[in-house]
């Protein structure tokens, strides 16, 4: 009854991590891309680290990763790591599904066992991957054992990769003098964080578009308030939703405001201790001073001049995302399908396209005007007028054996272009972009509620109107007076537009034009200019 009342196919906040529901923010996107490459290409071995505060997504991403791994890939992935170093050994083997019937309780024959599967898989050309998710929970035994896993080489190559994911309890486990071996060969760090405001509501209502809402159940208060309780931590946002949502139904509310998020936040997080009896003014007057007077005479004699700061230890960078050379580009686009519905999927998920707005296959087809506000452009053009245009695109590459393949543009320097291609985020030269790249392309963009629809010759209308006063102010005429109707001389001033802007001169608004006259508006996914 709860769904039907809001309008669901299914809950849109269970806490279960379905990567379905994942909204990938800017850092959970860089996060990914830092697990992907440290899988797939990370340094031949060792370690890399995720972190990340309780509910911040880091188990979903984990879900995510195994979906998008490449064949070639053997993962053991170990939920439970309260285990000793020989259970923590037994479990790794057990996942890659070993027969370990002979030396189960065996230390050393379970680690030769281990070594003798990591030498075939490298022979066949497999990576092996050991993927400990609670990794704060490792003893200090648990944790030299895994260090030892990663002894196993070959002359030139490590053959297992280790990925600890874990709370920020991890980072200081591992800072201790005692496990310094370890740290050290840790590659990469990655430390993901709550959302702020903005990707909090986008969170929001990518969830409720997934699930099939045909209306948005919270006020912009609500959500506000939704990020405020939970702290930008994605599993509390859930959590209060969920509940808000109940109380929306009891109360026969929709949408759902402030005051019942207030009240979902209070019912469902940790409540705090129960305040003592408040001691009397003189009393408390008293204790300071007496305190303070007993410290004093009890320090010992310092310098007044303030200490100096100790170097904080910083997080380490994020990592871009892998870098893929001309021969390696070839061969991924060899494995992906031409088909442009999974990338348009991410490029609505970039834009928060509601399900009922437009589908990954409509967008493909690019109308020109997917949904009210919502407009579709696609042509050919060059890289460099696509990055004038600083929003995300779909592009087409072309390799030399006529395979084709979508893409998502997601930013360019002078050297570098990065895609979204197939799963993950990857930086290719740009001299290689344009060398697989013919021009073909689309992009969506936000425009006005007013425009619902390209308007043709002869029709009057809000659309109209619009165009009217856009193309006054082109010209830096008289604004127009009552409604507008489309005609001859709207139709002229269009194709002037046009041509001042090197379009295809027709006389028709299309999105194209609508742009040039200032339809677009600023909100929405910007494309990065600088590639670290």
């Amino acid at each position: 009854m709860l769904l039907e009342y809001y309008g669901f196919a299914e809950a849109p906040f269970s806490i279960t991590p379905d990567p379905r529901f994942v909204y990938l923010s800017e850092r959970h996107r860089d996060a990914l891309a830092h697990l992907h490459y440290g899988i797939t290409q990370g340094g031949g071995g060792g370690f890399v680290q995720l972190t990340g505060e309780v509910g911040t997504g880091k188990t979903t991403l984990c879900r995510l990763l195994l979906e998008q791994l490449p064949e070639n890939v053997r993962v053991a992935l170990v939920l439970n790591p309260l285990l000793s170093p020989v259970e923590l050994l037994e479990a790794i083997a057990e996942e890659l599904r070993l027969d370990i019937g002979a030396v189960r309780g065996s230390l050393k024959g379970l680690y030769d066992r281990l070594n003798a599967y990591l030498i075939d898989a490298y022979a066949q050309g497999l990576r092996v991957v050991v993927i400990i998710d609670e990794a704060q929970n490792l003893s200090k035994d648990a944790l030299e054992q895994v260090r030892l896993l990663t002894n196993l080489e070959t002359p030139t190559q490590k053959l297992l990769q280790m990925v600890l994911l874990g709370q920020p309890e991890l980072r200081d486990l591992l800072d201790r003098a005692e496990l310094r071996q370890l740290a050290q060969r840790i590659t990469a760090r990655f430390h993901l964080t709550p959302l702020d405001a903005d990707e909090i509501e986008a969170y929001v209502r990518h969830r409720v578009a997934v699930a099939g809402a045909t209306r948005f159940p919270f006020t912009r208060l609500a959500v506000k308030r939704l990020h405020r309780h939970a702290g930008g931590v994605p599993r509390l946002v859930n959590v209060i939703a969920e509940r808000a949502l109940l109380a929306g139904y009891a109360r026969d509310e929709h949408p759902v405001g402030e005051r019942l998020v207030d009240l979902a936040a209070r019912e469902v997080l940790v409540r705090p201790l129960k305040r003592l009896p408040k001691p009397s003014m003189p009393v408390v007057v008293g204790a300071v001073l007496a305190i303070g007077i007993a410290l004093f005479a009890l320090a010992p004699h310092r310098s007044l001049a303030p200490p100096s700061p100790e170097p904080a230890a910083g997080l380490a960078a994020p990592i871009p995302p892998p870098r893929l050379d001309d021969a390696t580009l070839a061969a991924r686009l060899r494995q992906l399908d031409d088909s442009p519905a999974p990338a348009a999927a991410e490029l609505m998920r970039m834009w928060a396209v509601r399900a009922q707005e437009a589908t990954p296959r409509r967008l493909a087809d690019c109308p020109p005007v997917l949904a009210p506000g919502l407009l579709c452009q696609a042509g050919t053009t060059s890289l460099d007028a696509l990055v004038a245009l600083q929003r995300p695109a779909l592009v087409q590459l072309q390799g030399s054996d006529g395979r084709r393949a979508w893409a998502v543009l997601l930013g360019a320097d002078a050297l570098r272009v990065r895609l979204w291609l197939g799963d993950i985020a990857v930086d290719i030269a740009r001299v290689d972009f344009n060398r697989y790249f013919r021009g073909r392309h689309l992009s969506i963009w936000r425009a006005p509620l007013a425009l619902a629809r390209v308007p043709a010759e002869g029709e009057t209308g809000p659309e109209v109107d619009w165009l009217a006063a856009r193309l006054a102010a082109q010209r830096q005429a008289a604004m127009p007076q009552g409604p507008s109707e489309f005609d001859a001389a709207m139709t002229d001033a269009l194709r002037e537009v046009q041509r001042v802007h090197g379009l295809a001169v027709d006389g028709v608004p299309g999105p194209a034009t609508l742009r040039a006259l200032g339809a677009e508006r600023n909100d929405g996914p910007r494309l990065r200019r600088a590639l670290d």
